[in-house]
């Protein structure tokens, strides 16, 4: 488990990648940091990303492993060198969740359970600046707008035709009844969803009231899987800051947590016919 000083994306997934070298030449840990002179600490927080890989590593290492391509090696490199720069949301100043925000951006997939508002992927701009607005106290006109910009840039992942982001939602009922900002904000905001949930890769189940207890009811928490060999990962959301829960047992319990939930939830297409009614309403 770890807060927001968690290891970026970038460098996630060098070391998934000197990880899978290093087990492919036979080599473990210890023997690796007996080669290089340096604690078996070091070896194991490079190949997790909790510990910035530099350039020179990697040429160590690839030697070592017996790497010969060198196209692999530039490659490496190249990462090294990259997960040592900032994401484009530093940009933006001080700006929570930044681990997230990462990991998102690099995720194939995210599996999300929200109870009591709409995700952020799937916001309208009006909807966002009022959840940013009436949740966080004290929050000053500068930085409720840094924080809009990059809420709906991170959006940019379920529009892109080469890297399109597959996203399943599980929301509970009472986010369609939550009132954020006005009952237009939320005509708008429903019918934004229903819009959505028709697109193949993205599925959209609302948890009925009927529903009763439910696994859920402990929190919201998204599943991020990755496009290569690299683990999934759990987050948690808080105020300032989140939660990465990396250990298999932490993700297979949140994933059975969520097959309960995808199974108690209303279908993609009842779902769609129970937002049509909710957008009625609002609009009478």
């Amino acid at each position: 488990m770890a807060s927001d000083n968690n290891p970026t994306a970038r460098g996630r997934r060098l070391g998934a990648e000197l990880r899978r070298l290093r087990k492919e030449s036979g080599l473990t840990g210890t023997q690796v940091a007996a080669h290089l002179l340096v604690s078996q600490a070091k070896v194991s927080h490079m190949e997790t990303g909790r510990r910035a890989v530099s350039p020179r590593d990697v040429r160590d290492l690839c030697r070592l492993y017996g790497v010969t391509d060198q196209h692999v090696v530039d490659s490496l490199m190249t990462l090294a060198r990259e997960s040592g720069r900032p994401g484009w949301w530093h940009s933006y100043g001080d700006i929570p969740h930044t681990v997230y925000v990462d990991l998102e951006a690099d995720a194939a997939s995210i599996h999300a359970y929200e109870s009591m508002v709409i995700p952020g992927l799937l916001q309208t701009p009006t909807y966002a600046a009022a959840v940013i607005e009436e949740t966080i106290p004290l929050v000053t006109v500068e930085q409720a707008a840094a924080r809009l910009k990059v809420r709906l840039r991170r959006q940019h992942r379920i529009y892109d035709p080469a890297r399109r982001l597959q996203l399943w939602v599980v929301l509970d009922e009472s986010v369609l009844w939550r009132v954020v900002g006005s009952r237009e904000v939320m005509r708008e905001q429903l019918e934004h969803l229903h819009a959505l949930s028709t697109e193949p890769h993205i599925t959209v189940q609302i948890l009925p009231h009927t529903a009763g207890a439910h696994p859920g009811l402990s929190g919201q928490f998204s599943l991020l899987r990755f496009p290569d060999s690299r683990e999934p990962v759990v987050y948690l959301e808080r105020l300032t800051s989140g939660l990465c829960l990396e250990r298999p047992t932490d993700v297979q319990q949140h994933s059975l947590v969520y097959a309960h939930l995808q199974t108690q939830a209303l279908s993609p297409d009842h779902t769609r016919h129970l937002i049509t009614d909710t957008i009625k309403r609002y609009t009478s």
